[in-house]
């Protein structure tokens, strides 16, 4: 998500969005995914954390149905907190980091 995306984000959505613990915990696991996710299992495919952790390995991570961790994720990603890409029939998230700083600062500013 660029500046512009991220500024145009509704602070409600954002709000929404953060106001469930679990999502609040996919995003502090995706923070430092080294520390929660199998590094070993992602390089043995040839990918890497750093470009994002699958979605059943979030179900897992917070004892959700995968239904709900795409539901989730789905939230975090309108709210301009995560990025994902497909690679075959999987879908990888990371946080986008300055994505988040623009939603912080507007959070501040509108406080």
């Amino acid at each position: 998500m660029d500046d512009n995306a991220a500024r145009d984000v509704s602070l409600g959505t954002v709000y929404r969005a953060l106001a469930n613990d679990t999502r609040r915990l996919i995003l502090d696991l995706l923070r430092d995914p080294h520390a929660h996710f199998d590094h070993q299992q992602y390089r043995g495919l040839g990918l890497s954390l750093e470009d994002g952790v699958c979605v059943q390995d979030i179900q897992k991570a917070t004892k959700i149905s995968q239904s709900v961790a795409s539901t989730y994720l789905k939230s975090l990603q309108d709210a301009g907190f995560l990025t994902s890409y497909r690679e075959g029939r999987w879908t990888y998230y990371r946080r986008d980091e300055k994505a988040i700083r623009t939603i912080a600062d507007r959070i501040g500013q509108s406080l």
